[in-house]
């Protein structure tokens, strides 16, 4: 299985919250190690390094991730956010993020754990408060479970990436035209 860090949603916080993949089924985790939560947070452009994190810094993340799963699928759907959910969310964005440096060689932004989960859990609390919130919409692969941003002209996107869930479907569609006798006529 492939480990890489995907980047399909549109926004740091959407990608967070799909960092634990097919929910609804197989449920594969992400978050194994601190240092991939870590390799995360550099990957996904949030900060530029992460001091070494602890066990708890990945059951910290965890919780924070499924209160941004809960609220952003409470926000598309339209219902009342989780309370715990939100509490979560906000203690997370009250802590200190991290501070960006200007260097000879442009922006450096080093980081704990704790600070750069603080700048996710600020994304979230942007983008659920924000302007993109009518164009949330929920991966149209029974077994993906991400949401994502749909900025496509006349947000007729269905899936959260090509590569990912698109193909996927689009192959399985073409196999079962293939093999229905009725497809032929």
């Amino acid at each position: 299985m492939n480990l890489d860090h995907v980047f399909v949603c549109g926004n740091p916080a959407l990608d967070f919250a799909a960092t634990l993949r097919a929910r609804r089924s197989a449920r594969f985790e992400m978050f194994v190690t601190p240092d991939r939560l870590n390799a995360w947070y550099v990957e996904s452009g949030i900060v530029d390094a992460v001091s070494p994190g602890q066990e708890a810094d990945v059951e910290q993340a965890t919780t924070v991730r499924e209160a941004i799963y809960k609220l952003v699928a409470a926000r598309r759907l339209g219902e009342r956010y989780d309370g715990a959910a939100l509490t979560v969310v906000n203690n997370a964005a009250r802590k200190p993020p991290a501070v960006p440096q200007l260097t000879p060689s442009g922006r450096w932004t080093q980081a704990t754990p704790e600070e750069a989960l603080s700048m996710v859990a600020r994304r979230a609390i942007e983008l659920l408060s924000g302007p993109d919130v009518p164009l949330l919409k929920e991966c149209g692969n029974p077994e993906c479970t991400r949401t994502y941003i749909d900025r496509s002209r006349g947000m007729r996107r269905q899936w959260c990436g090509m590569e990912s869930c698109g193909n996927k479907i689009k192959a399985a569609a073409y196999r079962a035209r293939k093999k229905s006798p009725t497809a032929a006529t």
